[in-house]
C-alpha cells in the first residue's frame, strides 16, 4: 500500500511534497506543472476554476523550455496580474494522477510549489488585474469561503506548507 498525504474524489493522490533543489526539479521529466500558494493579508487567496468549478490554489502547466520558476512567475502574472512575483520555491510535489483530458493513462507526475505573499494591493484591486478570465472565474479568501464553497482537497492542503504569520 502506498503512504500518501491526501488523495481527491477523482481518485488523484498527493504522494509527497518533497526537498529537491529548485535547477534540478526543472530538469526532472516528470515535472509538468507548477502551482503557488498565495498569501494576502492573513488568508490565502483562491481561485474559482470555471472548468472544475471549484476554487484553487493558482498554476498551471510548464511550457517548452520553461523551469519552473518561470513557469509559475507566467502563471501569477495570467491568472493574477502579478508582474516580476517574487515567489518562494517550498518543494516539489508528487502526484499520483488519474487519467483526465491531459492523459488517458494513470500516471506520476511532479510540480513545483511556491509561495506568494501580495500585500500592496486591494483585494478589490486584484481581480482586476486577472489576465485569464477564461479560466478564473473569482477570486475568494479562503476563510470566507471554508465549508461553503467547493474547494480542490489537493490544493486545500497545500495551503499547509506557505503557513500564515501567526
Amino acid at each position: 500500500m502506498i503512504s500518501y498525504i491526501c488523495k481527491d474524489a477523482d481518485g488523484n493522490v498527493l504522494i509527497s511534497i518533497e526537498r529537491v533543489n529548485e535547477a534540478l526539479l526543472s530538469e526532472n521529466p516528470l515535472l509538468t506543472h507548477c502551482l503557488a500558494v498565495v498569501k494576502f493579508q492573513n488568508d490565502y487567496l483562491l481561485g474559482w476554476n470555471k472548468w472544475r468549478n471549484r476554487y484553487e490554489i493558482f498554476g498551471g502547466c510548464l511550457e517548452n523550455g520553461e523551469s519552473a520558476r518561470e513557469c509559475v512567475i507566467r502563471e501569477c502574472y495570467e491568472e493574477l496580474g502579478i508582474k516580476d512575483a517574487n515567489v518562494v520555491f517550498i518543494g516539489a510535489t508528487k502526484f499520483l494522477l488519474r487519467p483526465d483530458y491531459f492523459s488517458s493513462q494513470e500516471r506520476i507526475e511532479y510540480g513545483g510549489l511556491y509561495g506568494l505573499t501580495l500585500s500592496d494591493l486591494a483585494f478589490e484591486d486584484i481581480y482586476r488585474q486577472v489576465k485569464d478570465k477564461d479560466e478564473i472565474g473569482k477570486i475568494a479568501l479562503y476563510s470566507q469561503i471554508k465549508n461553503r464553497e467547493p474547494i480542490a482537497i489537493i490544493d486545500e492542503e497545500l495551503l499547509k506548507y506557505f503557513p500564515l504569520a501567526r
